[in-house]
């Protein structure tokens, strides 16, 4: 029973005996004094009654009329005169009225009529003893009246008690829901501050509290800070901070292996000559500015397109992956630019080659390297700053013949009743085997009777055409609809627009509360990018459809992870670590202590931490080693097919 219950129920009975008690002290009372009244009134009445009797010189029928006056009164219930001789006495009795006094109340208080008693005589002659008993019910019913007064008004003085009781209660039940909704926000990794109230004992508890989420806050952002410098440390150069060779190669080797990534893209080489001699011609510190020269402008692509990544390879190479193909030629052309216009101002003996391929989806990052090897060599037998471009791709065109050819095709395979959308089910599995959850990317069926197509062959056009909120949509009903059928949890991938689009949101959770047992069986995990990008609309998300009992995650992270400002505020409840962070992570010892103080900080924060992509038996022990809670990926779908 809740601390507040307690008080309201001792409240209660300490008004509810204040007012009982108060009640039958009053009754009592003013039944002793009735008592006391009615036998005084019997003996004045038999004092007066025998004086009128006296003064009638024993004259019968003159005494009758005298007590039969005396009874007309209605107050009596008996009057009786027993003569002195033994002769025969006179006798008058009436019958009570009706009582207004339930009878309950009578039973539980009676009151006794004493009777008056008084002698009467003519001189020194005793003529009899009169005897007089008043009615009784008059009591009762003053008895009755008093009570219900006087229980009216400790009724009322307990009402104003109770009022001033609930603004005490109020009182102290504001701050001590303060403290518990700080306290679960501290659960859910959030930290709040509650302003501390006046009153010096839960004062103390509200600074105390305060006190510790000040320290946890300041705990966490440390923690991430490290886990920063850890992961740049592990994955990136120290000069440029860009991400070394293995790392860059293991980012390209995830963005081809996405589901939602391009179907296809470009790959950029730009070669520093002559590093060697440019560090005697110029210096060491000279050189090192041409070389964060060339990574800062590389590096303004990756801020300003998502899936864009940069690198550097080597001494002097650098290298940027596109998402999108058909743009490799003029990005080339752009960087020889900006270059040609920044690098000679170091020296007139800096010099720079770039070299450009456009690679499908199927090429492989060791061939696709050689490609662009191949560009960068022809580039060098021309002119500085040159860009030479070779098409890898072998026409990476795509399926439709135009954009509007493909939105067509894509409002047709929503509207189609004939079941051209499918989910696709991939295990996510813990350290003992046991399936946490399927992992369901959605198929898309283009052409009537075709391929169900992975989302690298249409999401860049449903994103493109504002398709993506009707397609997450279409993904929700179907895994609603799955784990309705056998249970099964199952994750759907939920697109950053989807997520800032009110009308997908309010549909969204009208199928929750349609299927209330299923929405708890629901995971939706949302790209890293939305939560750096959009973090207020991913936050606004998560208190929306968290509620209704689904899992909310974020997938492809580890490059942006710990740069997101209050990522504790977003309410997630798992993340899964991106395939390039995961991949080798058995051979880095700075990758495995990067993975540990990132598992730890969101561990902290109460969130499930799981890996994508994982393929290697011996990454996965690493990776439990770690502290991962579940992996995804070759290696857990051959441990637990669907």
């Amino acid at each position: 029973m809740s601390l507040i219950r307690q008080l309201w129920l001792l409240l209660a009975a300490v008004l509810l005996l204040a007012i009982g008690g108060a009640v039958s002290v009053n009754l009592l009372s003013t039944r002793a004094v009735l008592q006391t009244q009615l036998a005084m009134k019997n003996n004045d009445t038999a004092q007066a009654l025998a004086l009128v009797l006296s003064q009638q010189g024993g004259d019968d029928e003159l005494m009758k009329l005298v007590v039969a006056a005396q009874a007309d009164t209605g107050f009596y219930r008996r009057i009786a005169l027993a003569r002195a001789d033994g002769g025969t006495g006179i006798v008058s009795e009436t019958p009570a009225g009706p009582l207004r006094a339930p009878g309950w109340f009578t039973a539980l208080l009676p009151i006794s009529s004493s009777p008056g008693v008084a002698q009467v005589s003519d001189g020194w002659r005793s003529l009899g003893t009169v005897t007089v008993v008043s009615h009784d019910s008059y009591a009762y019913d003053e008895l009755w009246r008093g009570g219900v007064r006087a229980s009216l008004v400790m009724l009322g003085v307990g009402l104003v008690a109770a009022l001033l009781s609930l603004m005490v209660v109020r009182r102290i039940r504001a701050p001590l829901e303060a403290t518990v909704r700080q306290a679960q926000a501290l659960e859910d990794g959030r930290y709040v501050i509650v302003d501390e109230p006046s009153m010096p004992d839960l004062r103390r508890v509200a600074s105390a509290m305060n006190g510790m989420v000040v320290r946890m806050k300041a705990l966490f952002e440390a923690q991430a800070a490290r886990a920063e410098a850890l992961r740049r440390q592990a994955h990136c150069d120290p000069l440029t901070g860009l991400p070394h060779r293995s790392h860059f190669l293991g980012q390209l080797g995830a963005l081809q292996q996405r589901e939602d990534g391009a179907d296809g893209g470009g790959l950029v080489l730009v070669r520093l000559a002559d590093v060697t001699g440019l560090n005697r011609a110029v210096g060491r510190d000279t050189t090192d500015r041409v070389l964060e020269t060339i990574a800062q402008v590389l590096s303004t692509y990756p801020e300003r397109v998502d899936g864009c990544l940069a690198g550097r390879l080597n001494g002097s190479d650098f290298a940027l992956a596109l998402p999108t193909p058909g743009l490799a030629a003029e990005t080339a052309e752009s960087i020889a630019a900006a270059l040609r216009s920044s690098l000679p101002t170091y020296s007139g003996a800096v010099r720079a080659f770039i070299g450009a391929v456009e690679w499908p989806r199927e090429a492989s990052p060791g061939a696709l390297m050689s490609q662009a090897d191949l560009a960068l060599a022809r580039a060098e037998a021309g002119k500085p700053y040159h860009a030479e471009v070779l098409d890898g791709s072998a026409g990476a065109g795509g399926l439709g013949e135009g954009e509007r050819a493909w939105r067509v095709q894509l409002l047709s395979a929503i509207e189609d009743k004939a079941g051209r959308l499918r989910l696709v089910a991939f295990p996510v599995v813990d350290r003992m085997g046991r399936r946490l959850h399927l992992e369901c990317p959605l198929r898309v069926q283009l052409q009537p009777g075709g391929a169900y197509e992975p989302a690298a062959r249409w999401l860049p056009l449903a994103m493109r055409n504002r398709l993506t909120a009707l397609f997450d949509a279409e993904a929700v009903s179907l895994a609603l609809a799955g784990i309705q059928e056998d249970g099964a949890a199952r994750a759907v991938n939920i697109a950053p627009a989807s997520v800032a689009d009110s009308g997908f949101v309010a549909h969204l959770r009208q199928l929750l509360e349609d299927r209330p047992r299923s929405a708890g069986q629901l995971w939706l995990e949302l790209p890293e990018a939305a939560a750096a990008d959009q973090f207020d609309a991913v936050q606004a998300f998560g208190r929306t459809v968290r509620p209704l009992g689904v899992r909310l995650g974020l997938e492809h992270a580890g490059e942006r992870l710990h740069r997101i400002d209050r990522l504790y505020e977003l309410g997630l409840d798992y993340v899964k670590l991106d395939a390039s962070v995961c991949a080798g992570v058995a051979h880095s010892e700075a990758a495995q202590e990067f993975l540990r103080s990132t598992v730890a900080l969101l561990h902290a924060m109460s969130m499930q931490v799981q890996a994508e992509g994982v393929a290697d038996d011996a990454d996965v022990r690493t990776l439990w080693q770690c502290g991962v809670d579940g992996v995804t990926g070759p290696w857990a779908s051959q441990q637990a097919p669907v």
